[in-house]
């Protein structure tokens, strides 16, 4: 018997950090494969993390019986790819201010109602998906209320999410009748507002660019697809593109400002990365690069700092 119980430990680590005591942190284990960045076990039937990516990613989760994946990030889900890996979908997206309380009912509703365990993502895993399951999972008693904030700390939350961090520290659980109430709109992909549909596909170039980056602006060995110019285009176009929209036209002036502050780092960058490549890229490249990478990088959080994270300040 005593065999069987350190077998059962060893298996369900995570049962044993949410029975803890108060007073003990909760330990939130990391899942056992490199094929999902920042994932990691909430509950026996919660995992969080980064967006799976390719056969790799969807083929881990089918591994560790992943049944359903709920994706709270606003990019449309890999659909076809999790049915072929027989998992179900359902998107359920949040912003990065907060976690509303409609949205942390729907959430913690569908945890329950869905067949698990279940895999909620966010793009990085980082942000969203941890307050989303902190908060989700205190409302549906999966977790004790003082443990939410654990959960942002443990994925890396950013203190400048001030909203996700305060739905975290706020979230309580639901009667039990009031959340057996909850209707949730079981959709594999919601439909997304066009400026934060434009600024997904920004994300996903600037995270190209990263990867470009490290590869000293060359195409990276492990995506052989990403051309750093043309790359760099995308984004400029891209942020063109959205400054045009009606969205932005109703926005601030402060914001509008940022946008072309963005833009302009952006073709800075296009501009760099275009000679370079016309030179035959055989020399080390340019130290304006380095620059015009630093300045896009920095637009955008000051950009997101102002007006998409932090609620009071919007």
């Amino acid at each position: 018997m005593r065999f069987i119980r350190l077998m059962m430990l060893a298996v369900a680590p995570i049962t044993a950090a949410v029975l803890a005591a108060p007073s003990s942190p909760p330990a939130f284990p990391p899942l056992p494969t490199s094929a999902l960045d920042n994932a990691r076990y909430v509950t026996d039937k919660v995992l969080a993390g980064a967006q799976p990516e390719g056969d790799a990613g969807f083929a881990a989760l089918k591994r560790m019986g992943v049944k359903t994946i709920i994706s709270v990030d606003g990019a449309k889900p890999d659909i076809e790819r999790a049915h072929r890996f027989g998992l179900r979908y359902v998107h359920l997206p949040i912003g990065y201010d907060d976690v509303s309380p409609e949205e942390g009912r729907a959430i913690a509703r569908a945890i329950d109602e869905v067949e698990g365990p279940v895999y909620v993502h966010c793009h990085h895993g980082q942000h969203r998906s941890a307050a989303a399951v902190a908060v989700a999972c205190v409302m549906n008693g999966r977790l004790r209320p003082e443990q939410a904030e654990s959960v942002l700390r443990t994925f890396g939350t950013g203190e400048n999410y001030k909203g996700l961090w305060a739905s975290a520290r706020d979230a309580r659980p639901l009667p039990p009748a009031e959340l057996a109430a909850v209707r949730v709109a079981y959709r594999e992909t919601a439909p997304i507002p066009p400026l934060a549909e434009a600024m997904v596909e920004i994300d996903q170039t600037l995270d190209r660019l990263k990867l470009a980056e490290k590869a000293g602006w060359r195409s990276p060995e492990q995506h052989p697809d990403v051309d750093p110019p043309h790359e760099a285009l995308q984004l400029v176009e891209r942020l063109r593109e959205v400054s045009r929209t009606h969205d932005v036209s109703d926005k601030p002036e402060a914001f509008r400002k940022l946008l072309g502050a963005s833009e302009a780092s952006a073709q800075a960058l296009q501009d760099s990365l275009t000679q370079w490549s016309r030179s035959g890229a055989a020399c080390a490249p340019p130290t304006s690069l380095a620059g015009a990478m630093k300045s896009v990088n920095a637009s955008c959080p000051a950009c997101h700092n102002l007006f998409r994270d932090d609620p009071a300040r919007r």
